[in-house]
This record gives C-alpha cells, sequence and structure tokens, in this order.
C-alpha cells in the first residue's frame, strides 16, 4: 500500500498543473495553444492566403489592419469581432493581416485559441503578460450553446478582471453569429426568467466587449468572379472570361450559395483541371 503522503502529493499535481516554460518566441510568428499539459506549439506555415486576395471586404479589411498596425506598435487597440456569413474571409482576414503586420517588419505573434479550451485562457494570459511581445489571440467560429458557461472565461480576455487584460494582449475573434449565440436561445431566456431583461443582458452582453464589430455578407455574383479572377491572376491560370463565367456560376449552383470559400473551391478544381500546383 502507498504512503499517504505520495497519494496526497500526486493528487495535488493533478489538481495544480506544472509550471508553464515560456516557449522560444523567435521559433515562429504563429502558436497554438494546447492543454493537458499547457503548452504554446509553434507553426511553422500558416494556411492563409495573401491580404490582397480578399476581395469585397475593403472596408472590414482597412478597419481591422489600421487597428492591428497599432497595436503591433504598443499603441491602444481594440478586440474585434468578425461576424456575419459563411465563407466570406473572416478568419482568412485575421490571418492575412498578421502576415502582412509581420511583413512590415513588426514581430507580431499570433497565439489560435480554440473555444473548447477558454476555460484555461486565465494561464495563457498569466504566461503572455509577463513578456515583451504583442500577441493576437486568435478564436476561430466562436458561438456558445444553451448550457454553455465557456463564454464566462472569455470575460477574462476581453475584462480581464481584476488585473485587467494585459496590454500586451488582443482577441480576434469570428462567429457566423452577431451575439456568438442562437437566437432561440436569446429568446428562451427572455421567455422563461424571473427577469428576462437581466438573463438577455448576461448573454449578450458578451459581444458588447468586443470594441470593434466587423460585418461580413453574402456577395452577389459580379463580386463573386471578381474572386476567382483575382486568384486566377494571381498564380498565373489563362482562360476566357466567357468560360470562367459559365464554369463559376454552374459550380456555385451546384452546392447552392455563392461566398469566397466557395469561388477557392472552384478555382481549386480549376487549378488541378489545368495540372497547376497551387
Amino acid at each position: 500500500m502507498s504512503d499517504p503522503l505520495d497519494r496526497i502529493a500526486a493528487a495535488l499535481e493533478r489538481i495544480c498543473p506544472p509550471t508553464v516554460d515560456v516557449p522560444d518566441f523567435d521559433a515562429a510568428d504563429a502558436f497554438v495553444w494546447h492543454v493537458d499539459p499547457d503548452r504554446l506549439e509553434p507553426v511553422p506555415s500558416v494556411n492563409r492566403v495573401a491580404l490582397d486576395l480578399l476581395v469585397g471586404i475593403n472596408r472590414s479589411r482597412d478597419t481591422l489592419l489600421a487597428n492591428t498596425l497599432q497595436f503591433a506598435k504598443g499603441l491602444p487597440a481594440n478586440n474585434a469581432l468578425l461576424w456575419g456569413a459563411r465563407g466570406m474571409g473572416k478568419s482568412s482576414l485575421v490571418k492575412a493581416i498578421h502576415a502582412s503586420i509581420v511583413d512590415q517588419g513588426q514581430p507580431l505573434k499570433m497565439v489560435e485559441v480554440q473555444r473548447e479550451d477558454l476555460p484555461s485562457i486565465g494561464r495563457l494570459l498569466n504566461l503572455l503578460r509577463g513578456t515583451e511581445r504583442q500577441f493576437v489571440l486568435f478564436c476561430d467560429d466562436l458561438s456558445f450553446s444553451h448550457d454553455d458557461q465557456h463564454y464566462k472565461s472569455l470575460k477574462a480576455v476581453l475584462d480581464g478582471g481584476i488585473e485587467g487584460r494585459p496590454d500586451n494582449v488582443v482577441l480576434y475573434a469570428t462567429s457566423n453569429r452577431r451575439h456568438l449565440m442562437p437566437r432561440d436561445m436569446i429568446e428562451n431566456e427572455r421567455g422563461s426568467a424571473i427577469n428576462p431583461a437581466e438573463a438577455v443582458e448576461e448573454k449578450v452582453s458578451l459581444s458588447d466587449r468586443f470594441g470593434l464589430w466587423l460585418g461580413f455578407h453574402a456577395c452577389d455574383q459580379d463580386q463573386y468572379l471578381d474572386m476567382i479572377r483575382g486568384y486566377c491572376a494571381a498564380y498565373g491560370i489563362q482562360i476566357d472570361d466567357a468560360t470562367l463565367r459559365a464554369e463559376a456560376v454552374e459550380w456555385q449552383a451546384t452546392r447552392g450559395s455563392r461566398s469566397g470559400r466557395v469561388a477557392w473551391q472552384y478555382f481549386m478544381d480549376l487549378a488541378g483541371r489545368r495540372g497547376i500546383q497551387i
């Protein structure tokens, strides 16, 4: 039978995770936060497209680029929520802007955080707080369900609690929902709560904590075709415009939607048929 003191020590080790070693932030420009154990994994090559290939989102692009550049220079900047239609370049814009800032010589780091790891966000902030680097925390496809309490952890990043959010950290999140929660969830809270206004306020106020709201809306056919033309020009694919238009319109019709993602999928098919490496 093991010594009771040994069992107590083992239990304490499970309850209190070991101190995370500060990673070599020169190893990469982007990292992914993992838990069990806590660690920052460097990402040698980020999956992204060039900023100038993102068509039809000029206002959101310029606003987020200016905010990120301010932050990279150590100036005040806002957390940003990119919300709206699927496949319209929300996450692509965040990654492309990060690359653009780095290319300008600013040592900005990006850390991707999964929604399910939000309860550990306080430990990540403590790790980043003591460094001299600037960090964009990136949470992609953020949303919360009826019984999900992870949104309370997110407030640690947005408001920072008694310590305050570290000056060297901002959060960029993408979501298909403007208020991060399904409309029927908000309506159920309003209908079943003792004080409906307070119940709804608790849920909706989370999105209000983002200083920037950038909306992304479905593209029209001209924008959709311009996206494909831009990809073709960037990768040197020659195709007459009538053929491109006919194929691209048929492609989006078979998918029942039109977006930047669908435009890229058609372009990948076109490049494959032409035997061109991307």
